[in-house]
């Protein structure tokens, strides 16, 4: 439902998949480069056995949560973006 308690047309329906469709893409894309950048050296590298640990485990925890806040964030953003500053009024960039 939107803000004025009518349904969603169907032009508000496309950018809310469209946001969700670019928060997802750019959050696997943003835990990708952070778990091979975390995590390459202990695979790329003869390494300590510990560090080798150390670098897949951090990378293993940190990529998720990335991906997490990644979307959050976006869809987050978009939700605040899309109400407009004063009631009946469209906001200032539209």
């Amino acid at each position: 439902m939107t803000s004025h308690g009518g349904r969603r047309s169907q032009a508000e329906r496309d950018a809310i998949t469209v946001e969700i469709g670019y928060a997802l893409c750019s959050a696997a894309f943003a835990a990708a480069v952070v778990f091979g950048a975390v995590a390459g050296p202990s695979l790329l590298f003869d390494l300590p056995d510990t560090a080798e640990r150390l670098l897949l485990r951090a990378g293993v925890v940190l990529a998720p949560v990335l991906f997490v806040a990644r979307v959050v964030s976006v869809l987050v953003r978009f939700r605040r973006a899309d109400q407009p500053s004063q009631p009946g009024r469209t906001s200032p960039d539209s």
